[in-house]
């Protein structure tokens, strides 16, 4: 156990002293916070007031379209369509609205001009002010009165409530998988990152004959083990530091700068929608955002989150491990990286399958069955488990998943011992599985 503790030490020592952890480690959270802030930040400075002249040749518009903050409209004269692009061809405007003499059941040929290419976020604004206008136009010919109908019209927003022996909780589907999400993305990366390290590793070591001098003194389980924990620490400080750092640069310059979140470009649709259809749509609105803040907030809280951080680093380190083995095995079996291609590929397709399943039918349905067997077979449990765990899983799966994750990881490293004492000291050898299932059974 020693000479085990002693390989760790190194393995770790030497990892985060190098230049290119130290630099990573701080650089990451910079260009985390550049990647969050920057574009917000140029989303402030570029925004500007759209013009936008309007031709009206169907009358049916005439001072109904109103500018607003930042969408200013301009009526134009009456005159000829040419000459309007003409006049507007002399401006620094956003666009030209042409709205020909239109039938109210069939609206046809509108056109909207511009210089460039408009913006998504104009050409939904002045779509919906039109579509209300002829709205209104509609019920007035038919003698319904709008107002009235807007009254009997019903928005329902549904709370799930989870009902548990310690009492109600309230709760929130897009929390619930995101906190799942989260954690199975986080193991995804870490497997293949470092176990990646651990193969590399192993290979230029082989390949520098320094295993050689390694192994007169410790055994090749010894030196296996020590390699793949060491790493894990690496791992481990890297994400640990990753997050401290990143929480308190991207916070302290959104603080300093007050910038919010870049919205996406369906935010930007969606909010040229509801500028469009008046203040009393605009209240609905933040009525209903402000009630909906409130409910993940609250769901935010009733996460059960020492059960979350328990299990997060639990699959966190058994997948690691489980895979870490292999990825070491890999290593000492070929003399160059371009040779892991052949045995890396049917490592890997589990993690993959897990981490597509997870997207798709895990997060759709964490109780049935292709759930439950994937979060108990040890190289999907890591990651399919982890997205189940925030719906709830009975404490009687969660401690079979733990238990054979456990079996899986003793299994694996039995394995990728056998494979690492023979292949370790042999060079110039193009392996295939034939012979490392002989390699299991060798007498070493």
């Amino acid at each position: 156990m020693h000479k085990i503790w002693l390989i760790i030490q190194r393995e770790y020592l030497t990892r985060v002293r190098k230049k290119s952890f130290i630099i990573m480690t701080f650089l990451t959270p910079l260009l985390l916070a550049a990647f969050m802030v920057i574009p917000a930040w140029l989303a402030t400075i570029s925004d500007s007031e759209d013009v936008v002249m309007v031709l009206d040749e169907s009358g049916l518009f005439a001072d109904k379209l109103e500018s607003k903050e930042d969408l200013k409209i301009i009526p134009v004269a009456a005159g000829s369509l040419e000459q309007a692009k003409m006049a507007y061809q002399e401006t620094d405007y956003t666009a030209l609205l042409h709205i020909p003499k239109l039938d109210l059941d069939k609206p046809e040929g509108i056109r909207l001009y511009s210089k460039k290419n408009t913006s998504l976020q104009v050409k939904f604004r002045l779509e919906n002010m039109l579509e209300k206008e002829i709205e209104s136009q509609r019920f007035m010919a038919s003698g319904i009165d709008r107002d009235m109908l807007n009254k009997m019209k019903a928005n329902i927003t549904m709370t799930t409530v989870n009902l548990s022996e310690s009492g109600e909780r309230d709760s929130n589907v897009w929390v619930t998988s995101g906190a799942g999400i989260v954690g199975a993305v986080i193991i995804y990366f870490f497997i293949f990152l470092y176990g990646v390290q651990i193969m590399r590793g192993v290979i230029e070591e082989k390949t520098n004959r320094i295993v050689e001098v390694m192994i007169s003194s410790v055994k090749p389980f010894q030196l296996m083990m020590g390699k793949i924990v060491g790493i894990a620490g690496v791992g481990l400080t890297q994400f640990l530091l990753w997050v401290v750092l990143s929480t308190i640069v991207v916070g302290g310059v959104q603080a300093a700068f007050d910038i919010k979140p870049t919205p996406t470009p369906i935010e930007q649709m969606q909010a040229g929608r509801e500028l469009a259809t008046g203040e009393e749509a605009a209240q609905t609105e933040e009525s209903s955002q402000a009630s909906t803040f409130s409910e993940v907030s609250n769901a935010i809280s009733n996460l059960n989150f020492p059960l979350l951080l328990g299990c997060f680093l639990f699959y966190f380190l058994g997948g690691y491990l489980l895979y870490g083995s292999l990825f070491g095995a890999i290593g000492a079996a070929v003399d160059n990286e371009t040779d892991t291609q052949q045995f890396m590929f049917p490592i890997t397709i589990p993690l993959i399958i897990s981490f597509i399943m997870s997207y798709t039918v895990v997060i759709q349905n964490p109780d049935g069955p292709v759930a439950f067997w994937m979060s108990i077979i040890p190289f999907t449990s890591p990651i399919v488990m982890m997205v189940r765990i925030p719906f709830g899983v009975p404490v009687s799966e969660l401690l079979l998943s733990m238990g054979l994750l456990i079996l899986g990881f003793i299994f694996t490293t039995w394995i990728a011992s056998r494979i690492y004492r023979v292949g370790i000291l042999m060079y110039g050898k193009k392996i295939n599985y034939k012979e490392l299932s002989k390699w299991l059974f060798y007498r070493v």
